[in-house]
């Protein structure tokens, strides 16, 4: 019993950090250290996906269902659960780069709110503001 409610919260804290790392963005406006936090999870879910490295929820997943006497999944998280169920007929060829392009696009938010925040800061140093 014990394993099989640690395989569910890692799949809860698995299910958390998608969701924060397509939503963040949107929670960390005049949050430094959040946007931080959620760019630093960005730059990690892209190297993960274009690697193919494990992500360690996954590997506590599969280890606490093994445990449990359940028979894990096989792969990774993203392909499972977006490929399987919610995405089925789409081709990992494809899952995976649009989860990376999801990562870029709130890079690309990140990148314009600093580059208005620096003009901004440009023009009151200027005397312009």
């Amino acid at each position: 019993m014990l394993f099989r409610m640690l395989a569910w919260t890692a799949l809860a804290a698995h299910l958390g950090f998608i969701l924060w790392v397509i939503f963040g963005a949107l929670f960390t406006r005049r949050r430094p250290l959040l946007a931080a936090a959620h760019i630093a999870s960005l730059l990690y879910g892209i190297f993960i996906e274009v690697f193919s490295r494990p992500c360690p929820l996954t590997a506590l997943e599969q280890w606490a269902q093994r445990k449990a006497g359940l028979v894990p999944y096989e792969g990774d998280f993203l392909v499972y659960y977006l490929g399987r169920i919610i995405y089925p007929d789409v081709p990992y060829a494809v899952l995976v780069p649009a989860a990376v392009a999801v990562c870029l696009f709130n890079l690309g938010v990140y990148a314009r709110r600093g580059w208005r925040a620096w003009k901004r800061r440009a023009g009151e140093a200027s005397g312009g503001g």
